[in-house]
């Protein structure tokens, strides 16, 4: 009887404040060099909603950080699974900024935010080891696949995976990419357990690509020219990064599959990050056209229109409510094929196939 990594319990945290397009009409947008826009705010958010598809995004509020988001989502993940959390053998934690303050413009990541969520828990027991992990936007993906490693090495039997992250509060207001960001958390509880029927983790994939790629996504000043070039945000090269993608992922996500000799008509979801609606759909479409295969309708559930680029929290998130019922006309059923797929800064890309 085959040993497998299966994930018993999920759970999220979407936070309460929403922030519409809207809201940003008046902001005063520039160019990376300090010029203004060539367009008016309705024309850049127009074309900005067009291309990812972001209607509107949620922001932590003010008295809440990203470890208290974690707690949330890992909360109601243990719940779910209906285990002991003093059974825990890791709490894995994956984020990029750490908790950052409303009212700061430092990152805290001392005590590391597992442990932080430990705490909050009342754990007691410390064989269950608290660790973060960065590894950009496939984080909490890559926090699974190493409580797979741990299970399949036989030195864990249940692990709690977190992502979490509250991006509004590193995002340059001068910046049209800010739009894009949001705060949320998502979690699960993955166990092993003793079957014969293959449910659980299947297979992954994991790279990093580090040359010209490892600065797509990196930490820089205000595009406000007079802004103190001391305090940093988040930016990127939005087309490098769209390329890249484009370019990898559906491949990553086809060695994945070929690993489990699944045919890809089996497959009947795909979790991807919720980056932009757009460059995910041209991923999920290169993926079928390397199986010389038509696009199912339906296969890939979609958050980003209400909930923004959440970051490491986009897949689990997305998980955990289309699990619950709550993103129209999608669902899974025991079973199920599905992938879990993710890239983001580092460059990294990960890929899961898993059964349900």
């Amino acid at each position: 009887m085959n040993i497998q990594s299966v994930i018993t319990g999920t759970g999220s945290f979407i936070p309460s404040q929403i922030k519409k397009n809207s809201d940003f009409l008046s902001n005063q947008f520039l160019n990376d060099d300090g010029t203004s826009m060539e367009y008016e705010n309705e024309v850049v958010i127009e074309k900005f909603k067009a291309i990812t598809g972001i209607e509107e995004r949620r922001y932590a509020t003010d008295d809440l950080t990203s470890s208290d988001l974690a707690f949330f989502a890992a909360q109601k993940a243990i719940d779910d699974a209906q285990v002991n959390q003093e059974e825990l053998d890791y709490i894995i934690l994956a984020h990029n900024f750490g908790d950052v303050k409303s009212t700061a413009i430092q990152s805290d990541i001392l005590p590391s935010l597992a442990s932080r969520v430990k705490h909050k828990l009342g754990i007691k027991n410390p064989s269950c080891v608290a660790y973060d992990i960065l590894f950009g936007c496939p984080g909490w993906i890559q926090g699974v696949i190493q409580a797979e490693a741990f299970i399949k090495a036989g030195i864990a039997k249940k692990c709690l995976v977190i992502g979490t992250e509250t991006l509004s509060r590193v995002v340059d207001p001068y910046d049209r990419d800010s739009m894009i960001y949001s705060d949320g958390a998502g979690a699960c509880v993955i166990e092993a357990v003793k079957n014969d029927s293959s449910s659980g983790i299947l297979s992954h994939i994991a790279q990093t690509d580090a040359l010209d790629e490892c600065y797509y996504l990196y930490f820089g000043k205000s595009f406000d020219q007079a802004a103190d070039e001391n305090i940093r945000y988040i930016k990127m090269y939005g087309r490098k990064i769209y390329e890249y993608a484009l370019n990898n992922v559906p491949l990553a996500m086809k060695k994945a599959l070929d690993k489990t000799g699944i045919d890809i008509a089996e497959v009947k979801k795909i979790f991807i990050h919720q980056a932009n609606e757009k460059m995910d759909e041209a991923i999920i479409k290169r993926f079928y056209r390397l199986y010389k295969t038509k696009l199912p309708e339906g296969i890939m559930p979609m958050s980003i229109h209400k909930l923004g680029n959440s970051s490491v929290a986009t897949v689990p998130t997305l998980f955990d409510l289309v699990k619950r019922g709550k993103v129209e006309n999608q669902e899974i059923k025991k079973g199920d094929v599905v992938i879990l797929a993710s890239v983001g800064a580092g460059m990294n890309i990960n890929a899961i196939v898993y059964k349900y």
